[in-house]
């Protein structure tokens, strides 16, 4: 909590050098801070609150339409960045906002004329607000395992004294730290040596110290790590020479510390201070330098009825499509006078077919993942176990990611639909609680299922990702004969019809050691193989869900 509210001073006392601040954990926690905060802030300039739903004309400016209307001429209205400029904008759920509303704030920071305090209210470790928007706060604070609400914000007013400048050394040292966590953007390095200067401010110190790059590694810097960085083995202590008389053999304090190397101080001061939950990233593997994940939910498609709103376009309305009144509206109001004066008329409005505006939205489509199990041999009670507890972790998950999950096993002379689609974690549990296994391994019949089942989904508005849990080899045909090289040839055939299709996919190879049949088959579905002898359940879900973003993009 310490170092949040060190954060939290740093921001306060000049937000624009520092572009903005994150505030990851609901709760009262962040609501105090947020509260001191804004006291603070609002001493030097406007704070104000976006809207979720905030759209580009209430963010911009744009037409006051009753303005308009009672003047007959374009009367224009201010947006909230031009009330917020030189202040501050709190972003609430941040992780929600839309790109293009991201990408105007994001250039109102890079001239300097608003600073944001963005409010992260995820859940899921890949929930987050736009890298857009992150990569300018110089300091993301979680506060989700604090739970104490006895700390106060130093409300010191001293006026804006950096301490000098580092040197070309120190800030060679910085950068190589930074380097070393994975972080490849100067952004974060600048907002380091400000936030450094800072620190060594407040300290009244002259110049920036070792503790202040600490500080700032610790503020800035191991928030965005995407890698552990190595630490050099100290080096041998070379052998004691013998003292000469008269000669001092105590070595100053100063001298021992010009031996370490300020990069080495650094890079071990940014190994100690990252955050448990980004290490944990990193070692799973789930973390990216350019933004979260969105989970495993479908395509975003266009929509004239349902979804988020993009706003209006236009167009006339019927068979599905709504009047944008108010748009319209703003479309027609500059021409009133032009209109009045050129018909004659005294009628109090004049629409046009040009002017018509109707709604349009964006909705994502559902995802639909299809188990495809090889549930012959002896290993078919580890695969089917690890495919049910894939499954349920997918399912635990459906109703916020808008997700459904099928299960097919194949064995002996054919397939079997274990699970048809569904996101109801009781019904799968029901009918997964007793799983065959054994037999030849008809491979072809089980791509041949999952195909089908696909192409359907699709056919209802899904985003199907086939995952296939196999070894690669087949002996079993698609008329149920035990003939090894016709069923490897039904398996090229079918394969290629999947690939044929886009459908996404993943072969995910859980055999002792990574079979070449397995990587054949695909190469030949155009997708994804990945090698887990051992796979565990929250292995293979990250797996599959990485390839359903291939699907997205």
């Amino acid at each position: 909590m310490a170092d949040s509210l060190l954060a939290a001073q740093l921001f306060t006392l000049h937000p624009m050098k520092f572009g903005g601040i994150v505030l990851r954990g609901y709760g009262p926690v962040r609501d105090r801070l947020l509260d001191l905060m804004t006291a603070q802030l609002a001493k030097q300039g406007p704070v104000l609150r976006m809207p979720i739903n905030v759209d580009t004309e209430q963010l911009l400016g744009g037409l006051d339409l009753t303005e308009t209307l009672s003047r007959g001429r374009a009367v224009l209205r201010p947006g909230l960045l031009a009330r917020a400029a030189g202040g501050v904008v709190i972003v609430s759920m941040a992780e929600r906002i839309a790109p293009d509303i991201a990408a105007h704030l994001a250039q109102a920071m890079d001239h300097r004329e608003v600073a944001v305090i963005l409010l992260d209210d995820g859940i899921e470790v890949d929930e987050a607000p736009p890298a857009v928007l992150r990569e300018r706060a110089a300091f993301h604070c979680d506060l989700t395992a604090v739970r104490t609400l006895d700390f106060e914000l130093d409300g010191q007013e001293a006026p804006w004294r950096p301490a000098r400048a580092p040197s070309k050394h120190q800030r060679q040292a910085l950068a190589a730290t930074a380097a070393a966590l994975g972080i490849h953007s100067m952004r974060p390095v600048l907002m380091a040596e400000q936030s450094a200067r800072a620190s060594a401010a407040l300290a009244e110190a002259g110049m920036v110290r070792t503790e202040d790059f600490e500080t700032a590694i610790r503020l800035v810097l191991a928030p965005r790590a995407t890698r552990r960085p190595e630490v050099a083995e100290p080096a041998p202590p070379p052998p004691a020479e013998p003292d000469q008389p008269g000669e001092d053999s105590g070595q100053s304090e100063e001298q021992r510390q010009q031996d370490v190397s300020l990069d080495d101080l650094l890079i071990e001061a940014a190994a100690a201070s990252i955050p448990q939950h980004i290490l944990d990233g990193i070692d799973r593997g789930t973390l990216r330098s350019a933004g979260g994940r969105t989970g495993s939910s479908g395509q975003k498609e266009k929509s004239s009825k349902r979804g988020r709103p993009l706003g209006s376009k236009p167009g006339i309305p019927g068979d599905g499509r709504k009047l944008a009144l108010i748009d319209t509206l703003r479309a027609a109001a500059p021409w009133q006078g032009a209109r009045r004066a050129g018909s004659g008329s005294k009628q109090t409005l004049h629409i046009r077919k040009s002017d018509l505006r109707i709604r349009h939205y964006e909705q994502r489509r559902e995802s639909l993942t299809i188990f495809a199990v090889d549930a012959s041999g002896s290993s078919a009670l580890s695969r089917l176990a690890e495919a049910k507890g894939a499954v349920e972790l997918m399912l635990a998950q459906a109703h916020v990611k808008r997700s459904q999950v099928a299960l097919i096993a194949f064995r002996q002379s054919g397939s079997e639909i274990l699970l048809p689609p569904t996101r109801s974690l009781t019904r799968a549990r029901r009918a997964l609680g007793a799983l065959p296994g054994g037999g030849g391994t008809p491979l072809a019949a089980g791509l041949l299922e999952a195909l089908m089942m696909a192409d359907a989904s699709s056919k209802r508005g899904q985003t199907p990702t086939i995952a296939i849990l196999t070894d690669g080899k087949a002996n079993v045909t698609l008329a149920g004969d035990a003939d090894r090289s016709t069923a490897m040839r039904e398996v090229s055939e079918v394969s290629k019809r999947v690939a044929a299709t886009g459908h996404q996919s993943i072969v995910i190879d859980i055999s002792p050691r990574p079979r070449e049949e397995a990587a054949q088959l695909a190469s030949e579905l155009g997708g994804r193989y990945l090698a887990l002898p051992r796979a565990g359940s929250a292995a293979m879900v990250d797996a599959i869900e990485s390839v359903g973003e291939g699907a997205r993009a």
